[in-house]
């Protein structure tokens, strides 16, 4: 299995989880935004190394920027569904949660005129306090989610969650492909996106993305359009969540082309279509 999968989780700079600095929903439209730029920017690179990804686009700014979502899929792109609130799931409860996941798999569906199958949570926010989460994506119409993160982290995570991609849940269940974890110094770590992808130097991540491969699991990439804008306003936080949040955003872009030169990457649908092999399994 030598294939792996890159994302982009489509929201704007302002959408940070869990500071009390965030602006609340109803603030966001008078802010200036700045997520129109940097997603045209990443499908032009996109473009550039002729490859395909999944684009998982917040609800809200697919209903405030259609065009970014019809040009994504017009260039290729499989879209799927980052929910719409931008909101942690372990803070919803079960109906709200249904409520805001079924909406954007709607919009975005109509949006795109292609089927919205896959599922991303906000801060990879499923643990094991929300049982219900993925009989409740599967009502909802969804047919992959990638939100578990299987090792400890701020926004919960799930400490013996799965690494392998594997059916789970009620019925059929609904396939999950984790955020890809590793492990580096008897540890299980992520080196693949977000704040992980930008603190390590690139030669460790290229290392663990091949260790990962040679275990038979595709590595799931994954970016935000604010990241390779280093220009980017910020919002006030305590000194360790602006580490996380800001650090080495200047070296994002390289990182990403780098990713796209070293490793074959395509869309969550096309290694699930291609590679039926990766599940073999059901979790009740």
């Amino acid at each position: 299995m030598q294939t792996s999968i890159f994302s982009v989780d489509v929201e704007d700079w302002f959408h940070i989880l869990d500071v009390p600095s965030a602006p609340a929903l109803a603030e966001w439209s008078s802010l200036p935004s700045r997520v129109e730029k940097n997603f045209s920017k990443l499908m032009d690179i996109f473009s550039e190394e002729k490859v395909h990804v999944t684009c998982f686009v917040l609800g809200w700014i697919g209903e405030r920027f259609p065009q970014l979502v019809k040009e994504a899929a017009a260039r290729g792109h499989e879209i799927a569904s980052h929910g719409y609130g931008h909101r942690l799931v372990y803070e919803q409860s079960r109906e709200d949660f249904y409520e805001d996941v079924r909406h954007a798999r709607l919009l975005l569906q109509d949006i795109a005129g292609a089927p919205v199958s896959g599922y991303r949570a906000p801060g990879f926010s499923t643990t094991e306090q929300t049982p219900w989460f993925f009989d409740v994506l599967a009502e909802a119409g969804y047919q992959y989610d990638s939100s578990v993160f299987p090792a400890a982290r701020g926004h919960g995570g799930m400490r013996d969650g799965r690494r392998d991609p594997h059916r789970i849940g009620n019925g059929d269940g609904i396939l999950e492909v984790p955020i890809t974890v590793t492990t580096c110094m008897g540890k299980p770590m992520c080196f693949f996106g977000g704040g992980y992808l930008r603190l390590f130097p690139y030669w460790l991540v290229r290392k663990m993305a091949r260790q990962v491969l040679a275990e038979g699991r595709p590595v799931v990439f994954y970016i935000h359009p604010r990241e390779i804008d280093p220009a980017h306003p910020r919002l006030p936080m305590n000194r360790k969540r602006q580490f996380k949040t800001y650090v080495n955003l200047q070296t994002t872009e390289w990182k990403v082309r780098q990713i796209l030169r070293d490793f074959p990457v395509t869309t969550f649908q096309n290694v699930i279509s291609n590679h039926p092999q990766l599940v073999d399994s059901h979790v009740a």
